[in-house]
């Protein structure tokens, strides 16, 4: 009789599993990129069989899509999440504009960059990059929309100002692939200035 004892297996709910699979190459996603997500690799880093990553997701096509939506939406409440009564306008996108700089920001500006390629061949991950871009700026015109009624902002129309601030990170956000090292801070602090200016807020308003 073999002393061995066989790891007992914790059964999950499909849910639990489902989105155990996700969480995991969403993490690979950020940390490795997108290329990296195969049935096979989360098998192994879940210790599971790669049949039952297929049952859920039966394509690798369609786990990267849900992969990088998983990230790009998570990443989105880290750094603009949702506003409270007893947060300003102005202190939201201070707050906002300082996370957008720093191993964090490089991190989902490679995401959204290797997404951006790959959506090219891939409808799937094609449809799940619009989605997130509706919803960053949705998110943003939301916040700069909530200023202007409260009179911390002037802006004739906040979503053109929204897209505005987004052009701006996601050029600085081309660097993170790069080896460029820090860039001066008159390149790197545009987002604010452009913030600043289109909001008719002064100099160094939107510094934390």
């Amino acid at each position: 009789m073999s002393s061995s004892v066989e790891r007992k297996r914790i059964r999950k709910s499909p849910a639990a599993r489902r989105a155990e699979i996700v969480a995991k190459a969403a993490e690979i996603a950020l940390s490795e990129g997108l290329e990296c997500i195969t049935l096979r690799r989360i098998g192994e880093d879940l210790e599971v069989r790669p049949g039952l990553v297929s049952h859920y997701f039966p394509s690798a096509e369609e786990l990267v899509a849900e992969a990088f939506g998983s990230a790009a939406a998570g990443e989105l409440d880290a750094l603009l999440p949702e506003g409270d009564a007893d947060t300003s306008a102005v202190e939201r996108l201070a707050g906002f504009l300082a996370r957008t700089s720093g191993p964090a920001w490089d991190d989902i500006s490679r995401l959204w960059i290797n997404a951006r390629h790959l959506s090219r061949y891939r409808a799937s991950l094609r449809e799940r990059v619009q989605v997130q871009e509706a919803e960053w700026r949705g998110r943003l015109t939301g916040l700069l929309a909530d200023g202007v009624a409260g009179g911390e902002f002037r802006a004739a129309d906040p979503e053109v100002v929204a897209m505005q601030i987004l052009v701006v990170l996601d050029g600085l956000g081309a660097n993170a692939g790069t080896d460029v090292g820090s860039v001066p801070v008159g390149v790197g602090r545009m987002a604010f200035w452009v913030a600043e200016s289109q909001l008719g807020l002064p100099g160094g308003a939107l510094d934390s």
